[in-house]
Protein backbone atom coordinates (compact mmCIF):
# COMPACT_ATOMS: atom_id res chain seq x y z
CA UNK A 1 0.00 0.00 0.00
CA UNK A 2 2.98 2.40 0.35
CA UNK A 3 4.14 1.98 -2.75
CA UNK A 4 0.46 2.56 -4.06
CA UNK A 5 0.14 5.73 -1.97
CA UNK A 6 3.14 7.10 -3.00
CA UNK A 7 2.18 6.23 -7.16
CA UNK A 8 -1.04 7.81 -6.38
CA UNK A 9 0.69 11.24 -4.83
CA UNK A 10 3.13 11.37 -7.47
CA UNK A 11 0.59 11.31 -10.88
CA UNK A 12 -1.69 13.59 -8.90
CA UNK A 13 0.67 16.06 -8.29
CA UNK A 14 2.41 15.99 -11.32
CA UNK A 15 -0.97 16.61 -12.93
CA UNK A 16 -1.88 19.15 -10.73
CA UNK A 17 0.93 21.29 -10.92
CA UNK A 18 3.08 20.16 -14.31
CA UNK A 19 -0.19 21.01 -16.66
CA UNK A 20 -1.30 23.43 -17.95
CA UNK A 21 -4.27 24.25 -15.40
CA UNK A 22 -3.11 26.72 -13.49
CA UNK A 23 -4.69 28.96 -16.24
CA UNK A 24 -7.67 27.36 -16.61
CA UNK A 25 -9.42 26.98 -13.04
CA UNK A 26 -10.12 29.02 -10.22
CA UNK A 27 -7.23 28.49 -7.95
CA UNK A 28 -9.99 26.90 -5.43
CA UNK A 29 -9.48 23.82 -7.14
CA UNK A 30 -5.51 23.80 -6.07
CA UNK A 31 -6.51 24.40 -2.47
CA UNK A 32 -8.94 21.35 -2.71
CA UNK A 33 -6.78 19.28 -4.37
CA UNK A 34 -3.73 19.99 -2.40
CA UNK A 35 -5.62 19.16 1.05
CA UNK A 36 -6.23 15.79 -0.68
CA UNK A 37 -3.01 15.22 -1.98
CA UNK A 38 -1.50 16.60 1.81
CA UNK A 39 -4.05 13.22 3.39
CA UNK A 40 -2.51 10.98 0.74
CA UNK A 41 1.18 11.87 1.13
CA UNK A 42 0.52 10.95 5.02
CA UNK A 43 -1.00 8.28 4.03
CA UNK A 44 2.29 7.17 2.00
CA UNK A 45 4.68 8.22 4.33
CA UNK A 46 2.98 6.38 7.41
CA UNK A 47 2.76 2.89 5.80
CA UNK A 48 6.24 3.55 4.24
CA UNK A 49 7.32 4.25 7.49
CA UNK A 50 5.32 0.71 8.98
CA UNK A 51 6.45 -1.36 5.83
CA UNK A 52 10.66 -0.33 6.89
CA UNK A 53 12.86 -3.02 7.08
CA UNK A 54 15.86 -2.32 9.48
CA UNK A 55 19.04 -2.31 7.76
CA UNK A 56 17.64 -1.02 4.14
CA UNK A 57 19.20 1.58 2.62
CA UNK A 58 16.28 1.78 -0.07
CA UNK A 59 13.75 2.06 2.56
CA UNK A 60 15.56 4.37 4.85
CA UNK A 61 15.27 6.52 1.78
CA UNK A 62 12.36 6.13 0.68
CA UNK A 63 10.98 7.35 4.53
CA UNK A 64 13.02 10.11 4.62
CA UNK A 65 11.62 11.38 0.98
CA UNK A 66 8.03 10.30 1.67
CA UNK A 67 7.93 12.82 4.66
CA UNK A 68 10.22 15.96 2.67
CA UNK A 69 6.93 15.26 0.39
CA UNK A 70 4.35 15.41 3.27
CA UNK A 71 5.92 18.36 4.87
CA UNK A 72 6.24 20.40 1.19
CA UNK A 73 2.74 19.69 0.54
CA UNK A 74 1.80 20.52 3.65
CA UNK A 75 3.35 24.11 3.46
CA UNK A 76 2.30 24.34 -0.30
CA UNK A 77 -1.75 23.73 0.86
CA UNK A 78 -1.28 26.21 3.92
CA UNK A 79 0.26 29.12 1.61
CA UNK A 80 -2.71 28.46 -0.65
CA UNK A 81 -4.84 28.54 1.77
CA UNK A 82 -3.74 31.35 3.17
CA UNK A 83 -4.16 33.38 -0.16
CA UNK A 84 0.19 33.23 -0.60
CA UNK A 85 -0.27 31.62 -4.18
CA UNK A 86 2.83 32.70 -5.68
CA UNK A 87 4.33 30.83 -2.74
CA UNK A 88 2.31 27.88 -2.45
CA UNK A 89 2.91 27.06 -6.14
CA UNK A 90 6.48 27.35 -6.34
CA UNK A 91 6.28 24.92 -2.98
CA UNK A 92 3.83 22.30 -4.93
CA UNK A 93 6.26 22.21 -8.30
CA UNK A 94 8.86 21.69 -5.61
CA UNK A 95 6.73 18.61 -4.03
CA UNK A 96 6.48 17.36 -7.30
CA UNK A 97 9.78 16.79 -7.42
CA UNK A 98 10.28 15.36 -4.35
CA UNK A 99 7.58 12.85 -4.91
CA UNK A 100 8.98 11.89 -8.37
CA UNK A 101 12.52 11.14 -6.36
CA UNK A 102 10.33 8.52 -4.23
CA UNK A 103 10.27 6.14 -6.57
CA UNK A 104 13.69 6.04 -6.96
CA UNK A 105 14.15 4.05 -3.77
CA UNK A 106 11.26 2.16 -4.19
CA UNK A 107 12.49 1.24 -6.84
CA UNK A 108 15.75 0.20 -5.58
CA UNK A 109 13.20 -2.19 -2.91
CA UNK A 110 12.39 -4.05 -5.51
CA UNK A 111 12.26 -8.09 -6.69
CA UNK A 112 13.62 -6.84 -10.30
CA UNK A 113 16.16 -4.19 -11.78
CA UNK A 114 15.87 -0.99 -10.88
CA UNK A 115 15.53 0.08 -14.33
CA UNK A 116 12.05 -2.12 -14.67
CA UNK A 117 11.13 -1.37 -11.36
CA UNK A 118 11.09 1.98 -12.10
CA UNK A 119 8.76 1.81 -15.01
CA UNK A 120 6.34 -0.01 -13.32
CA UNK A 121 6.23 2.65 -10.86
CA UNK A 122 6.10 5.12 -12.96
CA UNK A 123 3.09 3.81 -15.05
CA UNK A 124 1.59 3.16 -11.50
CA UNK A 125 1.98 7.06 -10.95
CA UNK A 126 0.63 8.09 -14.02
CA UNK A 127 -2.54 5.15 -14.31
CA UNK A 128 -3.58 6.34 -10.68
CA UNK A 129 -2.94 10.03 -10.77
CA UNK A 130 -4.70 10.32 -14.34
CA UNK A 131 -8.02 8.34 -12.82
CA UNK A 132 -7.41 10.73 -9.18
CA UNK A 133 -6.90 13.55 -10.78
CA UNK A 134 -9.79 13.28 -13.29
CA UNK A 135 -12.47 12.44 -10.71
CA UNK A 136 -11.53 15.52 -8.85
CA UNK A 137 -11.78 17.68 -11.56
CA UNK A 138 -15.12 16.01 -12.59
CA UNK A 139 -16.54 17.52 -9.56
CA UNK A 140 -15.15 21.02 -10.28
CA UNK A 141 -17.21 21.11 -12.65
CA UNK A 142 -19.98 21.48 -10.68
CA UNK A 143 -18.47 24.32 -8.74
CA UNK A 144 -17.05 26.02 -12.34
CA UNK A 145 -19.99 25.90 -14.42
CA UNK A 146 -18.23 28.20 -17.09
CA UNK A 147 -15.08 25.86 -17.20
CA UNK A 148 -14.38 24.44 -20.88
CA UNK A 149 -13.89 21.20 -22.04
CA UNK A 150 -10.12 21.37 -22.40
CA UNK A 151 -9.17 19.86 -18.92
CA UNK A 152 -11.10 17.32 -18.27
CA UNK A 153 -10.58 16.41 -22.30
CA UNK A 154 -6.93 16.46 -21.18
CA UNK A 155 -7.16 14.27 -18.41
CA UNK A 156 -9.29 11.78 -20.59
CA UNK A 157 -6.33 11.86 -22.98
CA UNK A 158 -4.20 11.30 -20.37
CA UNK A 159 -5.85 8.01 -18.80
CA UNK A 160 -5.67 6.45 -21.69
CA UNK A 161 -2.50 6.44 -22.76
CA UNK A 162 -1.59 5.53 -19.03
CA UNK A 163 -3.72 2.78 -19.10
CA UNK A 164 -1.71 1.26 -22.20
CA UNK A 165 1.41 1.91 -20.27
CA UNK A 166 -0.02 -0.23 -17.60
CA UNK A 167 -1.05 -2.92 -19.27
CA UNK A 168 2.80 -3.47 -20.92
CA UNK A 169 4.02 -2.38 -17.23
CA UNK A 170 1.44 -5.77 -15.13
CA UNK A 171 3.05 -7.53 -18.46
CA UNK A 172 6.51 -6.54 -17.94
CA UNK A 173 6.42 -8.14 -14.27
CA UNK A 174 6.01 -11.52 -15.68
CA UNK A 175 2.97 -14.21 -14.55
CA UNK A 176 4.82 -16.50 -12.78
CA UNK A 177 4.52 -17.37 -9.07
CA UNK A 178 6.85 -15.56 -6.43
CA UNK A 179 7.68 -15.52 -3.43
CA UNK A 180 5.60 -12.15 -2.28
CA UNK A 181 3.62 -11.95 1.18
CA UNK A 182 0.22 -12.88 1.24
CA UNK A 183 -0.27 -11.44 4.05
CA UNK A 184 -3.11 -8.73 2.07
CA UNK A 185 -4.76 -11.40 -0.01
CA UNK A 186 -3.56 -14.85 -0.24
CA UNK A 187 -5.88 -14.92 -3.31
CA UNK A 188 -3.52 -12.63 -4.87
CA UNK A 189 -0.35 -14.68 -4.63
CA UNK A 190 -1.82 -18.27 -4.79
CA UNK A 191 -0.99 -19.61 -8.18
CA UNK A 192 0.47 -16.90 -9.76
CA UNK A 193 -3.36 -15.13 -10.03
CA UNK A 194 -2.20 -11.55 -8.94
CA UNK A 195 -0.97 -10.61 -12.81
CA UNK A 196 -4.03 -11.72 -13.97
CA UNK A 197 -6.11 -9.89 -12.05
CA UNK A 198 -4.43 -6.70 -12.78
CA UNK A 199 -4.45 -7.31 -16.30
CA UNK A 200 -8.22 -8.07 -16.05
CA UNK A 201 -8.77 -4.93 -14.42
CA UNK A 202 -6.63 -3.10 -16.39
CA UNK A 203 -8.23 -3.96 -19.71
CA UNK A 204 -11.70 -2.92 -17.18
CA UNK A 205 -10.00 0.62 -16.94
CA UNK A 206 -8.94 0.98 -20.50
CA UNK A 207 -13.35 0.53 -21.35
CA UNK A 208 -13.96 2.66 -18.99
CA UNK A 209 -11.48 5.30 -20.49
CA UNK A 210 -13.53 4.72 -23.56
CA UNK A 211 -16.45 4.94 -22.06
CA UNK A 212 -15.43 8.27 -20.53
CA UNK A 213 -13.87 9.98 -23.52
CA UNK A 214 -17.01 8.89 -25.47
CA UNK A 215 -19.51 10.73 -22.81
CA UNK A 216 -17.53 14.02 -22.94
CA UNK A 217 -18.19 14.01 -26.97
CA UNK A 218 -21.84 15.73 -25.22
CA UNK A 219 -22.20 19.05 -25.48
CA UNK A 220 -24.82 18.98 -22.44
CA UNK A 221 -23.52 19.87 -18.99
CA UNK A 222 -24.30 16.41 -17.79
CA UNK A 223 -21.67 14.92 -20.30
CA UNK A 224 -19.29 15.82 -17.26
CA UNK A 225 -21.42 14.39 -14.77
CA UNK A 226 -21.59 11.26 -16.51
CA UNK A 227 -18.07 10.90 -17.54
CA UNK A 228 -17.05 11.82 -13.68
CA UNK A 229 -19.50 8.76 -12.77
CA UNK A 230 -17.13 6.41 -15.08
CA UNK A 231 -14.04 8.20 -13.47
CA UNK A 232 -15.17 6.48 -9.66
CA UNK A 233 -15.12 2.99 -11.72
CA UNK A 234 -11.93 3.67 -13.14
CA UNK A 235 -10.57 4.52 -9.51
CA UNK A 236 -12.11 1.23 -8.20
CA UNK A 237 -10.70 -1.02 -11.04
CA UNK A 238 -7.49 1.07 -11.45
CA UNK A 239 -6.35 0.94 -7.31
CA UNK A 240 -7.23 -2.99 -7.63
CA UNK A 241 -4.97 -3.24 -10.62
CA UNK A 242 -2.33 -2.06 -9.13
CA UNK A 243 -2.48 -3.49 -5.42
CA UNK A 244 -2.56 -7.07 -7.64
CA UNK A 245 0.78 -5.71 -9.56
CA UNK A 246 2.59 -3.97 -6.03
CA UNK A 247 1.95 -7.36 -4.38
CA UNK A 248 4.71 -8.72 -6.73
CA UNK A 249 6.87 -5.78 -6.79
CA UNK A 250 8.85 -6.47 -3.48
CA UNK A 251 10.58 -9.78 -2.40
CA UNK A 252 9.48 -11.27 0.68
Amino acid sequence: MALVLAETVVGTAVLLWLTPLWREVKHGFFRLTSAILLVLALAAWWSTKAALVPGSDAGHWSVRLTLASLAVIGLSTILLFAKQEPAGRVLGVLAVAISIAVLFPMAEAGRQSVALGLFQLAAGAAFLGSVTAGLLLGHWYLTDRGLPRGPINRFTNVMLAAVVVEAVAVISGGFGGTAASQTLNPLLTSGALAPWIALGMTGTTLLIAVLTRLALKGDRASAVQSATGFYYLAVVTGVVSEVALMTRFLPR
